[in-house]
């Protein structure tokens, strides 16, 4: 998948999410390292001195937020596209400041399900073979995370300033009435979904464009889902997918994103590494910057994956009430956030901007949609049902066939003629 942000357009990435059986792994401990605060320790008192009342009083909690979330690093990496990774040892990534992960180690990988296939379905490309790894703008610096450290993008100051509120910073906007099918209130969705059983994962494979986002404060996204729960306040999900989100990230860039929560978006979960929650495995890929997951029945562990045979990381099972087991609910598709400047609906584009009707080379997609069953074998997503929650601005539609499997076209370009 030779792919960096700067290329967009029919990035072939493959999400996949399984529930798995994992077993436990050591973390070496590791030399020297150096904290990502320290190089900016003197500006920040000079700063200080020059910030009065309620503004010093917000600095300070910047900077105490800047150092709960980046932790010291062995090596920073600097990215073309202005970002930096920190090659954190495994065991000091903000997981492990959880009191359920204090002192422990790293999981084993689980065995891939029955029929999982590690090449990219639908693929010719010796690009999709397993090991390939994707590539994200950092990698053209030509560095690298050592083994035993994992790859995280630095939070900075000019990220939490631009957070509409430090106290909920990394998470999406709290919601109510969330609803089964879907969840509005300023979400819009077009997806696919697939529910009235078990799921112990999920996988497709899905191309990455670069929306253009009406707003620096909404976003636009496509993700798995799977979710349990009774879809009141004690809804769980874990989401991973690409995202364009120029409040969290500073640019208009697709991202590789993941997300938790176990109360509906209200006070658990975040974004990535912005809380303690995904515990990451690999040194190869950054979270925060371009895709897949899976889960464990002997200990309940949701296992992420990225591209052919790629182990991003996992979420332990002690974070949720009803995902420990299975969830009852997957949903894959696009979400983008409303929130109707000037009175009108948003420009934000879902997908490429394009309606599903405009087809391949033009309309955003998923394809080869499957599932984990109660046998632990990877099959297709039967019965998939569609749902659009403002066709006129955002629509889908589905199909079939030998090459893709069960498939679907998503996305529209937002505010139109006949989304006004």
């Amino acid at each position: 998948m030779a792919c960096s942000f700067h290329f967009v357009p029919l990035l072939l990435l493959l999400l996949t999410l399984l529930l798995l059986i994992s077993s436990a792994s050591s973390t070496a401990a590791l030399p020297s390292m150096h904290s990502s605060s320290e190089d900016t320790a003197s500006n920040a008192t000079a700063a200080a001195r020059l910030r009065p009342g309620k503004e010093l009083l917000k600095y300070k909690r910047i900077r105490a937020l800047l150092k709960k979330i980046n932790k010291p690093s062995l090596k920073t990496i600097q990215s073309p596209d202005g970002d930096l990774i920190d090659c954190v040892p495994s065991h000091l990534q903000p997981a492990f400041d959880h009191p359920k992960l204090k002192g422990q180690k790293l999981l084993d990988p689980p065995e891939r399900p029955k029929n999982y296939n590690l090449t990219i379905a639908g693929s010719s490309s010796s690009s999709s073979r397993v090991g390939e790894v994707v590539v994200q703008a950092w990698h053209a610096a030509g560095e690298e995370c050592t083994e035993g450290t994992v790859a995280i993008r630095r939070t900075t100051e000019k990220d939490l300033l631009r957070a509409s509120s430090l106290r909920r910073y990394g998470r999406k906007p709290a919601r109510r009435n969330t609803r089964r099918d879907s969840t509005s209130n300023g979400h819009e969705h077009a997806v696919g979904y697939v529910n009235n059983d078990n799921y112990y994962g999920a996988k497709a494979s899905v191309n990455v464009w670069s929306p253009r986002i009406g707003d620096p404060s909404e976003f636009s996204l496509s993700q798995i889902w799977v979710i349990s729960g009774s879809f009141g306040n004690d809804l769980n999900t874990i989401e991973a997918g690409w995202q364009v989100s120029p409040e969290l990230y500073g640019d208009s860039n697709p991202r590789f994103f993941t997300y938790w929560t176990t109360d509906a978006y209200q006070e658990t979960g975040c974004y990535n590494h912005n809380c303690r929650g995904f515990v990451q495995t690999t040194n190869k890929i950054a979270i925060g910057a371009a895709i897949t997951p899976e889960s464990d029945p002997k200990h309940g562990h949701w296992w992420l994956e990225l591209g052919p045979g790629v182990v991003v990381g996992y979420w332990p099972s002690y974070l949720f009430t009803h995902l420990a087991h299975h969830g009852n609910m997957v949903q894959f598709g696009g979400e983008v956030v409303n929130t109707r400047p000037s009175g009108s609906h948003t420009a934000t584009q879902m997908g490429s901007g394009h309606f599903p009707g405009e087809g391949f080379d033009r309309a955003a997609y998923f394809r080869n949609l499957q599932v984990v069953d109660w046998d632990n074998s990877l099959i297709p997503a039967a019965n998939l049902k569609l749902l659009a929650d403002h066709p006129a601005c955002y629509d889908i539609q589905g199909g079939s066939n030998s090459y893709w499997g069960s498939y679907f076209y998503y996305g529209g370009p937002g505010r139109n003629v006949k989304c006004p």
